[in-house]
């Protein structure tokens, strides 16, 4: 079963009036490119969690955001009584030098300058980091579950179309012997031009001939896309993180399919070679979010 690259994950809790949520979102990419957004009191564990996603989501552009909500007792700020004290005194100071009123703004202006509050020191307890843990590992397992769904829509779509490309290889041969019959033709009216010319080696006319049908031959590109076609299949129902290895067989496949089409010399197989490329390329579009 095969994953996709584009998920969403969700968890959240309450840890000592802390609210905590957790959302993880993903995208195709090729390799893992991590964004997080972590508040600072936990950005001594982004090391931790980064391991954490790169281990169980592989691949993909990951974006990870933890967000907190403290109630007021947590949030544990007090104002710097002295420092703004300290503030109002050289502000009155100067407006009575300059003669400017003073007003009773000063104060709420006062409030809004930095380091006004001071905030206690916190430390990161392990309870309290395993709780986070805990809490991302629930988010990924979601977005796993979400890369599972949205997988089976994918997978159930490039076999329909790797079926497409089966099919229209089964139709081919009908008009092989039409194929065959035109190059014949073909041929014989070149060669009935020539056959009386005394400077011909016909000895190396007739290997260059057998060279030229062995050319036109196209048993082993159709043996050899039905195989293809067969591995995809395989590798897409019994292997996992294989959207790397999808790729590399659907361009072999693509070679196969090209080299039908320089060597068909017939337009309803050509035709049928414009219809597996189509498909080829929408197999490709959606390997680009394959895990």
């Amino acid at each position: 079963m095969i994953k996709s690259m584009t998920g969403f994950g969700k968890a959240a809790g309450t840890y000592q009036n802390k609210k905590i949520s957790i959302e993880l979102k993903t995208l195709n990419s090729k390799s893992a490119d991590i964004n997080t957004r972590i508040p600072q009191y936990y950005k001594e564990k982004e090391i931790e969690i980064r391991k954490l996603l790169s281990e169980n989501l592989v691949r993909g552009k990951i974006d990870f955001n933890i967000y907190v909500e403290l109630d007021a007792e947590t949030l544990s700020q007090n104002i710097n009584t002295k420092l703004v004290l300290n503030y109002y005194k050289q502000i009155n100071e100067m407006c009575t030098k300059n003669n400017i009123s003073a007003g009773n703004e000063i104060m709420s202006a006062i409030l809004r300058f930095p380091d006004i509050f001071e905030t206690k020191e916190q430390v990161l307890e392990d309870k309290e980091w395993k709780y986070i843990e805990n809490l991302t590992k629930q988010a990924i397992e979601q977005c796993n579950e979400f890369r599972k769904n949205e997988g089976q829509t994918l997978e159930k779509d490039i076999l329909q179309r790797i079926n497409l490309i089966l099919d229209y290889l089964t139709k081919i041969p009908e008009y092989e012997e039409e194929r065959i019959s035109t190059i014949k033709n073909r041929l014989s009216a070149g060669l009935n031009k020539i056959n009386n010319s005394e400077d011909i080696d016909f000895n190396r006319l007739e290997q260059e001939i057998i060279f030229y049908l062995e050319k036109l031959d196209i048993t082993e590109e159709k043996v050899r896309l039905k195989k293809h076609c067969e591995y995809f299949i395989d590798t897409m129902k019994n292997e996992e993180c294989q959207g790397r290895k999808l790729a590399f067989v659907a361009q072999e496949m693509g070679r196969e399919i090209n080299t039908l089409g320089s060597k068909a010399n017939h337009s309803e197989i050509q035709k049928i070679v414009v219809m597996m490329k189509d498909e080829l390329e929408k197999i490709k579009e959606q390997l680009l979010n394959i895990l």
